[in-house]
């Protein structure tokens, strides 16, 4: 009995796909942000919080967490991604030390230096979203360009301020939701 209770637990959809946002507790929140098949910690130490903040989920999770902390995602960037979010891949980055993307040079290497891999092809960044006090995640804006045929989205991040080099990887099989990709 013990064995068929555990299977049908593993089987059971996990709250994304079962629960409206507003009924998301906020350790669920943080369990989306943090540690599901769209955010991760980015490794080596010190990890830093990565996430595919263009992902439906993810996007919900932060409208939610908005709404009940009153501090609303930046303007700019809400309307980029009305705009531009089907057609871009969007990572965001927790950034406690955001004096050291002031540093130009830091900043420039960041962009020239920051590179998304799907499969053998390497994708530059196109863009970001420096953080802000409303907003504490740095946004580093990359072409949507992997499937369902892909195997994994590797990102290969330089981050001024945090030991430069940081990598994250996702496995694409596992960022289905409600049936379709999400990322």
């Amino acid at each position: 009995m013990h064995l068929v209770c555990a299977w049908l637990a593993l089987l059971a959809a996990p709250f994304w796909e079962t629960k409206a946002p507003g009924d998301w507790t906020e350790a669920q929140i943080g369990m989306l942000l943090h540690d599901s098949p769209w955010a991760q910690m980015a490794e080596p130490a010190p990890a830093v919080q990565v996430y595919l903040a263009t992902a439906h989920p993810v996007r919900e999770a932060e409208a939610e967490l908005a709404r009940r902390r009153g501090k609303p995602l930046s303007e700019e960037y809400v309307d980029y991604l009305a705009q531009e979010g089907a057609n871009k891949l969007v990572v965001a980055i927790a950034y406690k030390n955001s004096t050291a993307l002031a540093d130009a040079e830091e900043a420039h290497r960041m962009e020239e230096e920051s590179i998304m891999r799907v499969g053998r092809q390497k994708y530059k960044i196109e863009g970001h979203f420096p953080p802000v006090p409303s907003d504490p995640f740095l946004r580093l804006v990359f072409p949507r360009a992997a499937t369902e045929r892909d195997k994994t989205i590797t990102f290969e991040l330089y981050l001024p301020g945090y030991g430069p080099y940081h990598d994250a990887e996702f496995r694409v099989r596992d960022m289905m939701y409600k049936g379709k990709l999400e990322m």
